[in-house]
């Protein structure tokens, strides 16, 4: 039986929605080629997050470089933190992701061996016996080793200036937040949002478009005031989602519970409101772009898969040929991002927040005789400073004594408290810097395109024929219309030609087919999922009607040809259903 993933592959290459780069030299892993289906389904998919992220929730939207120095990976951690499991085979010499070896082998029954240590994955592999999948040799023996996924280039002439392609847009928007705020008036919350490449040295690319070296990503940055800023839960607190927590990830009869965004956050399942606020908006938007709900869940992360800078995260999955695929992560990434940019470049990475009214606090303060640090302890003079300045603010009672015990690097200092200049003002004060939280949904477009295609792919039969049809919501679907003459004779074929203009004039994407039999049309259109089809005879010539088509059930109506434009247009907006008409 023809599994799901080759039905798709097979479709994918035949009818242009995606195929492998580069074939005709030997096609090169983990790069694909959106064909023109496939193109326009992407743009569709993107069109339609940008319409819910962006601008109904108000954000703004930017374009970041792909390529940015190695201080802004050094500053984020992408340089240290951001591996994956490989071993590699002895024999052959090829490289494997260890962690999918483990997770692939039909004994080992463990899901997520990525949240695993390298050393319990290393044994897990001597365990079950694991061998290299491309010559058969055991892999027991071999180490599994940490492997830096960024790609790395030079930036400019010469070696001097290393730079990487971004693994992830995020780093585009975290370096120039001080611009956003600007930008936002300096008002939280507001949120950045991005659609672009990013670039990842996968080891093992797999599963077609599921798992490659270079892919898009739909990125949203919120900023908020974590100690006042609370979502507009309202909104989406009665929407049911399926929640598989890592409570349920490690009990032995544990599955997927459904459950209200409000009785989640009620239960403290999901411990971040904002996160719970965006499942909940991103699960109607899911079903508005064609994923199947019926194979499709969020997925609390265990702690050894929590990315370096997040809190909590959830992924959204998707079921693709019995195996769950990640589509989106939820992240609460704190303020590490812009805390780590603050420290390694010395900026403002922060918002100045107006009170309502001024304060008056009582504000810890130093002022050292300079004449007594410097003589007495030198070059440690600076930072024994900052030190007592750092300290004041974080415990004042230290100045209680008549010295101050001081550890500077690895080295402790006595300082008379009278030379500190130590005192307790009262200061007025209109508002606070405050570094906004993080809270970050980050999509994988290639990998939301493959989901709506394999849950879309259906096959039925119309009049005792087999039919391939791919169910997708107008709105994504690559061509909205399809034009037929019913034959191409007799002025049929240059009234269709002529229809086909005056529906892309209408903004409509449109396709015109005069070859074969019409039903052989019809089917053609189908495999691409093109959701109606017009088609134009000879009572089109006698009364300006046209056949209207829908391509799930195959109904048709008669429609004006004057009212034709306006009725498509609304099909594909969803503002009417077919059988309304």
């Amino acid at each position: 039986m023809t599994s799901e993933g080759d039905r798709l592959a097979e479709l994918a290459k035949r009818r242009g929605f995606f195929n492998q780069s580069a074939e005709a030299y030997g096609g090169v892993a983990g790069f694909y080629t959106f064909g023109p289906q496939g193109a326009a389904l992407k743009d569709n998919v993107e069109a339609a997050w940008r319409d819910r992220y962006v601008t109904r929730e108000g954000h703004m939207e930017i374009d970041a470089p792909t390529i940015l120095p190695e201080s802004v990976f050094e500053a984020s951690g992408h340089l240290e933190t951001f591996n994956d499991m490989l071993v590699e085979c002895a024999e052959c010499e090829e490289s494997h992701r260890a962690d999918h070896l483990v997770e692939d082998h039909p004994d080992a029954d463990i899901e997520d061996a990525e949240a695993l240590p390298n050393e319990e994955v290393g044994t897990l592999i001597g365990k079950f016996d694991i061998a290299c999948p491309n010559c058969g040799t055991a892999l027991a023996e071999e180490p599994v080793d940490d492997f830096n996924l960024m790609f790395g280039t030079n930036i400019g002439p010469g070696s001097s200036s290393p730079g990487y392609l971004r693994p992830e847009t995020a780093q585009g928007i975290f370096v120039d937040f001080p611009q956003w705020a600007e930008y936002a008036r300096n008002q939280l919350p507001f949120g950045v949002a991005q659609i672009g490449t990013a670039y990842r040295n996968e080891i093992s690319p797999r599963k077609s478009i599921i798992r490659v070296r270079e892919f898009t990503q739909a990125e949203l940055e919120h900023f908020i005031d974590p100690d006042t800023d609370e979502p507009p839960l309202e909104r989406v607190e009665d929407v049911v989602i399926p929640l598989y927590s890592v409570t349920e990830q490690q009990s032995d009869d544990g599955g997927v519970q459904e459950m209200t965004v409000r009785e989640a956050v009620d239960e403290g399942i999901i411990e971040t409101d904002w996160l719970a606020y965006y499942l909940g908006l991103s699960k109607r938007w899911y079903e508005r772009i064609g994923v199947d709900m019926d194979r499709f869940r969020y997925r609390q992360h265990l702690s050894g898969e929590l990315s370096h800078y997040a809190s909590e995260c959830w992924d959204a999955e998707g079921e693709l040929g019995g195996d769950w695929a990640e589509l989106t992560g939820f992240a609460t990434r704190g303020s590490y991002d812009l805390d780590k940019h603050a420290e390694y470049t010395g900026e403002e990475f922060s918002v100045f927040q107006q009170y309502d009214e001024p304060v008056t606090v009582e504000r810890p303060t130093v002022d050292p005789e300079m004449s007594f640090f410097g003589p007495e302890f030198g070059g440690a003079a600076g930072d024994i400073v900052d030190e007592l300045a750092s300290l004041a603010e974080r415990n004042p009672d230290a100045f209680d004594s008549s010295t101050v015990t001081l550890d500077v690097d690895g080295e402790t200092y006595e300082v008379p408290t009278e030379k500190t200049g130590f005192t307790i003002e009262e200061v007025t004060e209109s508002g606070e810097q405050v570094t906004p939280h993080i809270i970050e949904p980050s999509f994988g477009v290639g990998r939301l395109v493959y989901t709506v295609l394999a849950h879309s792919y259906q096959q039925d039969k119309i009049d005792g024929e087999e039919r391939t049809r791919l169910a997708l919501p107008p709105e994504v679907a690559p061509t909205t219309v399809g034009v037929f003459p019913l034959m191409d004779k007799d002025g049929l074929g240059e009234r269709a030609r002529e229809l086909a203009n005056d529906l892309r004039e209408a903004g409509l994407e449109v396709t015109y087919d005069d070859s074969g039999a019409i039903g052989r049309r019809y089917r053609r259109q189908d495999e691409v999922g093109t959701p109606f089809c017009v088609t134009v005879d000879y009572d089109t010539l006698d009364e300006s009607t046209v056949t209207v088509r829908e391509r799930d059930s195959t109904e048709q109506v008669r429609v004006p040809i004057s009212e034709l434009a306006e009725t498509l247009c609304t099909l594909r907006d969803g503002n009417v259903a077919f059988r309304e008409l």
